[in-house]
């Protein structure tokens, strides 16, 4: 039995499938009507292979977990699923129940992993397939596979990733789970760390900040994601692309705009070094090249972003 959600849950859910594993029933989520989706949609894949599929709202009703534990489950698998399963659900799986997460656990429990590790500048995250527990994410390990965040990744090229990882997994080690076969490594909870959903309000930048915070926020929450952000008169102005201009030392009083030679963008003052702006779009306008904030009059030569 799968409970499954957004492009992980979909990649997990084919890889069971190309396994040829009886999968008895899907759980999903209704797509949020205020949430972009550009993921693709595991009820429809499990709709192609006459799969059962059962779409919830929230947290699974008291009736819905009658109906699983009348189908007495060998193994649950929860692939991105966005709710906690109440222990009697867990305790319905002959096997064992197991979920996916997008990190190095016991680092980064929780939500919005993936955005979290860019905001946070991390050098190495990865997927962690474990057991599953009442509490979220602390259930011991069956195995975990790591990769290395480059000056490149966004969240989406780093989640993208992700997804073939945990996918790879999830076909290497379906076959000891269901032999019960599989190893269990407890978590070391004093090196636990937990972050909770993002929100869109999370993404305004505060021009304070050192030049490397400012464009790992903005990584972390660009395309697809609802974007990282300031005002510009009296406009919400997001930053779709930047890079770090300069690392360190002054450029000017945090959120001036810096005079400078490169054409590629518009440098910024950061509470210690600069940001390059490379890529914004003034809200309800379209997305332009930063460095035509200038010519297209939004941006005067003594204005500040705030």
């Amino acid at each position: 039995m799968v409970f499954a959600y957004h492009e992980m849950g979909y990649a997990c859910l084919e890889a069971l499938i190309g396994l040829g594993a009886p999968v008895a029933a899907l759980f999903t989520h209704q797509d949020d009507p205020g949430e972009t989706v550009w993921w693709r949609s595991c009820a429809a894949l499990a709709e192609r292979h006459g799969i059962p599929a059962y779409v919830t709202a929230g947290r699974l009703e008291e009736t819905a977990a009658a109906r699983i534990a009348s189908l007495e489950p060998a193994v649950i698998y929860s692939f991105y699923y966005r709710a906690l399963l109440a222990d009697t659900v867990l305790k319905s799986a002959s096997v064992g129940a197991f979920n996916l997460h997008g990190s190095l656990l016991p680092a980064y429990r929780g939500r919005a992993p993936v955005n979290w590790v860019l905001v946070n500048g991390e050098h190495k995250t990865g997927v962690t397939l474990h057991h599953m527990v009442a509490r979220a994410d602390a259930g011991d390990i069956v195995a975990q596979c790591a990769t290395e965040i480059s000056e490149d990744d966004t969240a989406f090229t780093l989640y993208q990733r992700l997804v073939a990882i945990g996918a790879r997994m999830v076909r290497e080690w379906h076959p000891r789970i269901v032999t019960g076969t599989a190893p269990r490594f407890p978590q070391d909870r004093t090196r636990a760390t937990y972050f909770g959903r993002r929100r869109p309000e999370d993404g305004r930048i505060q021009w304070v900040w050192p030049a490397r915070r400012i464009f790992n926020l903005v990584r972390a929450v660009t395309h697809p994601y609802p974007g990282a952000f300031c005002f510009a008169q009296g406009r919400k102005l997001f930053i779709w692309q930047a890079r770090v201009a300069r690392e360190s030392g002054p450029r000017g009083a945090p959120g001036a705009i810096v005079e400078t030679a490169d054409a590629q963008g518009l440098e910024v003052a950061a509470g210690v070094g600069s940001v390059l702006l490379l890529s914004v779009q003034p809200e309800g306008g379209e997305e332009l090249a930063g460095r035509l904030l200038r010519e297209r009059g939004l941006l005067l030569d003594d204005f500040r972003l705030t």
